[in-house]
């Protein structure tokens, strides 16, 4: 702030009244005379004491704050009626700032103030203030207290605690409608004059929104602002002191505001017309394409949704509203058929789900078009009539007969042939088969219900030019009943009747079960298959029946085993029937029925083997059996044993190579043994094979010791036999390539005889032997026969 901006405030606060004029806060003496205090003290026999109380004497205290002067300034003067002006009392200040911020003159009592005071920081200081003897040091006055008030000047700008506020309003909005707030502070003191009073006023963002000077709300000023043409604004506001007026402090901030979106635009088609392609081969729920509808609005006013609302297709195709992209996706409702139709036209109508009711007059708030499909042609499979077939067939009937006949198309224009079979991986047993031109099935085996109820096929048709294309169906073949099964006792049944069993007692209850399954149920009847003298069958008429005993008493030493033939029938047609034969024994039971021994043998004294040490015997037997037919397996099954005993054995090596040396008696052609143990060698042997020319009488060679080295003997013996006269002119491999004299046979094949066939003779094969006596008459026998021609 400048000099001359602080004296005009000066002359403005002298000529202004002031309520707020620093006042005494403390009691001062009201006149100059002296007033007698009378006190009674107890060091005085109760004399009275009177005492001079003087009065202190100063003008009002204030200060302005931010003084910008070079010197102290001055604040006031402290003055005591007791000051003859002789410098004999000296002035004491004390309190907020004493001695620092305030300073005193101790003999004439002026307070200055030593730097510049700030009311914003501290509105008021108070100290207090004694007069006191300089050469006694004894106070004259009280001490007394006092304020100093500190008046505000406007050095402080208005500030908003924000620098950008960021705001909202709804597009479309009435002018008047309220956006935000703001509000600035002034730390000057508000009760002193206009320092704090905010004036609020725009600076940028005209002629959109306004804002109230006294409350800083601000408002649109324009109506129906539409967000799609503009979405953002960005607003200046300015607060100033003094109540607006020229030379106020002012301060600034900024309002970022945004238009929201309301729903006050209707979806639009970008075409009145869309055209879609679907091959007819697309199964159901396939989607074709999909249609949009532009909105310019956001967010929920943005959404749409589809439906078909006309057309020749509405049976043929849905449509479904995709949340995330709202488009429309037209998907197939129905089978299509190229054959039967080619174009489908839809009218399709978008609509927003959320309609804003203060917009009504902007609709309506939806839109149509028209989407065309057109249905390409594909070469579809063969199609059956059938979704599945089933066939019933009694389980009797005779072979190759027809039990069912599938039937498919080519549902194409070309109506190709069609041609059928059985998928052999539901017919393992290959009971059915297909006659492939008109799917006829047939049966190639006997059927039997009590093996197989249910046959579930499947029939493939193809089309002839195109077998590639098939298509299966499932045949379910049910094989119903016919009474071809005889019952049959349910159980084996154990019985046996007691010796002292009396006539007509009850010995056993039998029943039966039969494998066919009539319609009416099963019903049995029970019946002997002759008159027996000992027992009867007595039919309960409920699928069961008794064995009763006709007579008392029986022995087990006479007979202790009954055959009893039972004949069983049922009631189906043609009738069944069959004869179970019931074993009973003869058993020694106690009084009360109870079986105790029904063996026969148990009441003699048996000789020979028992039962359990004939099975031991028997079982054993068989085991030795079983060993005896594994050896022979096993010795049969048993490899030759190998020519070749060991890899490091060069006879047998050579032996394994079908070598033709000189026999078994070339036994020194090359004795490996000198190789392996070089001391055994006593003589030079001489060989067998050849005759030598000149007979050398052989020379004795050293042996090498055990531990020499094969290598080293072979190559020692080598260069003896090279530097050795006697010794033949070839070494040991020359023996082993050796092949003994020519054959008297010669060489059987024909490859290198220069002659023909006819020109050949074979007599020779005679003189070999009775081994090539076939292979003469073969050969003999064809020139005599082609002499004979």
């Amino acid at each position: 702030m400048t000099t001359q901006q602080v004296l005009l405030l000066l002359l403005l606060w002298m000529w202004l009244p002031h309520p707020c004029r620093t006042e005494i806060l403390f009691r001062r003496t009201p006149d100059l005379r002296p007033k007698s205090f009378v006190g009674r003290a107890s060091g005085n026999d109760g004399k009275a004491i009177h005492r001079q109380k003087r009065g202190w004497m100063w003008n009002q205290f204030f200060l302005l704050e931010e003084y910008t002067g070079s010197d102290y300034q001055y604040v006031g003067k402290l003055h005591s009626d007791q000051d003859k002006g002789d410098g004999s009392l000296k002035y004491i200040l004390s309190g907020d700032g004493a001695g620092t911020l305030f300073i005193i003159d101790e003999k004439t009592g002026d307070i200055h103030a030593t730097r510049r005071i700030d009311r914003e920081e501290k509105a008021f200081y108070t100290l207090r203030a004694q007069a006191i003897n300089r050469r006694t040091l004894r106070p004259v006055e009280p001490e007394s207290e006092f304020v100093i008030k500190i008046h505000d000047i406007n050095d402080n700008e208005p500030t908003f605690p924000e620098k950008i506020y960021t705001a909202s309003v709804p597009e479309m909005s009435v002018v008047g409608t309220s956006v935000v707030q703001v509000t600035a502070t002034d730390a000057d003191d508000p009760s002193y004059g206009n320092s704090a009073r905010v004036i609020y006023s725009i600076l940028q963002g005209q002629p959109y929104f306004s804002v109230e000077p006294e409350t800083g709300i601000i408002r649109t000023a324009l109506p129906n602002m539409n967000r799609e043409n503009r979405e953002q604004y960005q607003v200046v506001i300015q607060a100033k002191d003094m109540g607006g007026q020229m030379g106020g402090l002012s301060g600034t901030t900024t309002v970022n505001i945004t238009l929201t979106d309301v729903n006050d635009n209707p979806p639009r088609f970008p075409q009145s017309t869309i055209h879609l392609r679907i091959p007819e081969s697309s199964p159901v729920g396939t989607a074709i394409g999909s249609v949009k509808a532009t909105d310019a609005d956001t967010g929920k006013n943005a959404e749409v949704e589809y439906r078909i609302i006309d057309g020749d297709g509405t049976d043929m195709f849905d449509i479904m509203t995709q949340k995330d992209t709202q488009e429309g996706i037209i998907t197939v409702r129905k089978p299509l058929d190229y054959e039967t139709r080619r174009l489908y036209t839809l009218k399709v109508e978008a609509e927003n789900t959320h309609v804003d009711p203060r917009f009504y007059y902007l609709g309506p708030f939806k839109d149509t078009t028209i989407v065309k499909i057109s249905v390409e042609d594909v070469d579809e499979p063969p199609v059956f009539s059938r979704s599945s077939y089933l066939f019933e067939v009694h389980e009797d009937i005779e072979l190759g007969t027809i039990i069912g006949t599938v039937m498919a198309r080519d549902p194409d224009s070309a109506s190709s042939p069609i041609r059928f079979s059985l998928d052999r991986h539901t017919d393992l047993d290959r009971i059915f088969n297909i006659h492939s031109g008109n799917g006829s099935i047939y049966t190639s085996k006997p059927l039997d219900r009590e093996i197989s109820q249910w046959h579930n096929l499947s029939v493939i048709a193809a089309e002839i030019n195109n077998p590639k294309d098939t298509t299966r169906v499932p045949v379910y073949v049910r094989i119903l009943d016919v009474n071809d099964n005889a019952p049959q006792f349910a159980v084996f049944y154990d019985t046996f009747v007691c010796e002292n069993a009396r006539a007509g007692q009850l010995i056993q209850t039998i029943s039966a079960v039969d494998k066919d399954d009539p319609l009416g149920g099963q019903k049995f009847f029970f019946s002997l298959a002759a008159v027996n003298p000992n027992f009867t069958v007595q039919d309960n008429e409920d699928n069961t029946a008794r064995i009763l005993t006709r007579r008392n008493g029986f022995s087990r030493h006479e007979i202790s085993t009954y055959l009893l033939p039972v004949v069983i029938s049922d009631n189906d047609y043609p009738i069944q029937s069959s004869t179970g034969t019931l074993t009973i024994r003869v058993c020694a039971c106690d009084s009360r029925g109870n079986m105790q021994s029904c063996s026969a043998e148990a009441l003699l004294l048996p000789a020979g083997l028992s039962t359990g040490a004939l099975v031991a015997i028997l079982l054993c037997i068989v085991i030795l059996l079983v060993i005896v037919v594994l050896f022979a397996a096993l010795k049969r099954q048993r490899k030759k044993e190998p020519l070749i005993l060991s890899k490091e054995d060069i006879r047998d090596n050579i032996v394994s190579y079908n070598d033709e040396g000189g026999g078994e008696e070339d036994t020194q052609a090359f004795d490996i043994g000198t190789l392996r143990n070089p001391a055994a060698i006593e003589d030079k042997k001489l060989r067998r094979d050849i005759i030598p020319e000149t007979l050398f009488v052989p020379r004795r060679t050293p042996s090498a010791p055990d531990n020499t080295d094969v290598r080293d003997f072979i190559n020692q013996r080598l260069k003896e036999h090279d530097t050795d006269p006697s010794a033949p002119p070839y070494d040991s491999l020359a023996t082993y390539a050796y092949e003994g004299n020519d054959s008297i046979a010669e060489s059987l094949s024909s490859l290198e005889s220069g002659t023909t066939e006819g020109d050949q003779n074979y007599d020779y094969l005679r003189e070999w032997g009775p081994r090539f006596n076939k292979l003469a008459e073969m050969y003999g026998g064809g020139e005599s026969d082609k002499d004979t021609s």
